[in-house]
């Protein structure tokens, strides 16, 4: 089990207390559930898909939130049929919620549900102001006014 002290960094770095949350957060989440599975995929500069294992679920039983900078998904099932009888059960179909932390400038695409599998597409769409830009060099703002 890692512990790891996060202290240093909520005293030393001014403005960053949101990050460090983050990754005390993240560090807390390793414990959770691994249910549903899931893969998070590159698919091109910027585009991300992330699909999970939803088998026995229908479209209406899942819901997919955007907040902020994070995506929730959640599975739930209608009440439990008390009169099935099963010599073995493998699928299983209890509710989940799966929490996504985004990063910034990420958006949610769309969601497609196939053959068991949730496909959520994701893209990163960074705004012209924080895209780096070239400054060339001699044209400077500051005039010569020595005349």
């Amino acid at each position: 089990m890692r512990n790891i002290d996060l202290s240093p960094l909520y005293r030393s770095f001014i403005g960053f207390d949101h990050l460090a949350s983050m990754i005390d957060n993240a560090s807390r989440n390793e414990k959770q559930a691994t249910y549903p599975p899931y893969n998070i995929e590159l698919l091109a500069d910027d585009k991300y898909r992330i699909t999970m294992a939803v088998a026995g679920f229908a479209e209406p039983e899942i819901e997919i939130e955007v907040q902020e900078n994070t995506l929730l998904v959640t599975g739930n099932k209608p009440g439990k049929d008390e009169e099935r009888k099963f010599l073995h059960k493998g699928i299983s179909e209890r509710n989940f919620e799966r929490k996504f932390q985004l990063g910034d400038h990420v958006k949610v695409l769309g969601a497609d549900l196939q053959n068991g599998l949730l496909h959520i597409d994701l893209e990163r769409v960074i705004p012209e102001a924080k895209k780096p830009r070239k400054i060339e060099i001699g044209n400077s703002f500051i005039e010569n006014k020595a005349e």
